[in-house]
């Protein structure tokens, strides 16, 4: 099978601009190949990682991927996907962005040397205004872009000038890695379809109908229930382990439903046929043990955080599903509670009942005594149910965290001040 069959498997293909010229040069000779992202933060987020992973897939099949951080166009704003204006990053901001970006993509593909980075700041910076309306501007047409879905979908709230030249600038990238590195295929989000037909058509302007430069995009990610794949109640799951950590992240893979995991089997891991094809009949026949999200969340966690955070991920998960909590570290203690709602509590020992009353976790004495009574508080992971027992916030945890269970799910956590 070859990759456009393997992509087409996976589901991972939504549109190209000419299938059997592309496998028929793909079948002649190893290609270049390149997936831009604009550094619109510091970190990308799960939805990004479709894409690079296919990068992924080209390397591992002998091809030569290119990876552009926008350094350029990230500076002006890509229209897509949004009702407004961005608003524009300092050089600052950019360039800490880019530098943490690349920083990210470069631990994704181990630091491979078969893989490239380019940043399109290089030579989008290089022109004046007038070299830019001679040389390219001249090549568009604006009946044309207007029609572009990623135009088009602006028209009626109004686009600026800046965010219109967006596709032209994106065509020069393409058009440079074509003349400097013999790049001949770009991947992008279903969103950048425009943007890339937009390159490849001033590729033939400037080079001749002959130059072989394809597209291809991969399709918009959505659950089983319709909304949009990447979401969770707390917003984003960044690849950063500081915004999102690796037990967070591992979670969120162990969590997807049942009739979602083997399609992200499919996109986000390199498990082969055969064994996401046993994953698949495992869900259809025993579904309860979640094989396949445990694979999901393996192999995933262990592509963007490495292996060592992927086993700490799942030692993490077995604590607490055994509810002995008092086995995590404190720095564990921070990645599963850390952004939960939390307070700051002194170093004094107290009276469990009127601890609990004084920061917020009881609403009464009367109700802290009925839960203490009941066996439905834990401290550190251990049942308190002796009314006179003494709290020391400085007994686990490196003296920094008190963890206090309420019932069988709601979780407190205390900082030690």
């Amino acid at each position: 099978m070859d990759i456009l069959e393997d992509l087409k498997w996976r589901g991972a293909i939504n549109q190209e601009t000419d299938e059997e010229g592309l496998r028929e040069l793909l079948n002649e000779k190893k290609i270049s190949l390149y997936c831009g992202t604009d550094p619109t933060g510091d970190s990308l987020h799960i939805g990004h990682l479709i894409p690079f992973i296919m990068l992924k897939r080209f390397e591992m099949a002998g091809h030569h991927p290119y990876i552009l951080v926008g350094g350029g166009t990230g500076s002006i704003g890509d229209p897509s996907g949004r009702k407004t204006e961005r608003q524009l990053q300092t050089k600052e901001q950019v360039e800490h962005n880019v530098h943490a970006l690349t920083e990210q993509v470069t631990r994704l593909f181990g630091g491979s040397g078969h893989v490239t980075f380019v940043n399109n700041f290089d030579w989008l910076s290089q022109f004046n205004l007038l070299d830019f309306l001679r040389d390219y501007g001249k090549e568009f047409n604006v009946n044309t872009m207007i029609r572009k879905d990623v135009v088009a979908s602006r028209l009626e709230n109004g686009i600026s000038f800046t965010e219109f030249t967006y596709q032209i600038l994106q065509s020069i990238d393409f058009l440079t890695l074509y003349r400097d590195h013999d790049v001949q295929l770009q991947i992008g989000g279903s969103d950048q379809w425009g943007n890339i037909t937009a390159g490849i058509d001033l590729i033939h302007k400037k080079e001749g109908q002959d130059a072989k430069v394809f597209g291809l995009t991969i399709p918009l990610m959505l659950k089983a229930d319709g909304t949009k794949f990447g979401k969770t109640a707390g917003g984003a799951v960044w690849l950063d382990p500081k915004k999102t950590s690796p037990y967070e992240f591992y979670q969120f893979w162990l969590n997807q439903d049942d009739r979602d995991v083997v399609k992200y089997l499919k996109y986000f891991t390199f498990l082969s046929h055969d064994e996401i094809d046993a994953l698949a009949e495992k869900v259809q026949t025993q579904p309860e043990k979640r094989e396949a999200q445990r694979a999901l969340a393996r192999e995933v966690t262990t592509f963007v955080h490495g292996e060592e955070a992927m086993h700490e991920a799942e030692k993490i998960s077995e604590i607490l599903f055994s509810g002995d909590i008092k086995e995590l570290t404190a720095e564990q203690v921070e990645q599963v509670f850390g952004k939960m709602p939390s307070v700051e509590v002194s170093r004094e020992k107290q009276n469990l009942v009127i601890w609990l009353v004084d920061n917020g976790i009881e609403p009464s004495r009367r109700q802290a005594r009925e839960d203490v009574k009941n066996g439905a508080i834990r401290v550190n992971g251990e049942r308190i149910q002796d009314l006179d027992y003494e709290l020391d916030p400085t007994a686990a945890f490196d003296g920094k965290y008190v963890v206090i269970r309420r019932g069988k799910k709601k979780y407190f956590l205390a900082k030690v001040k």
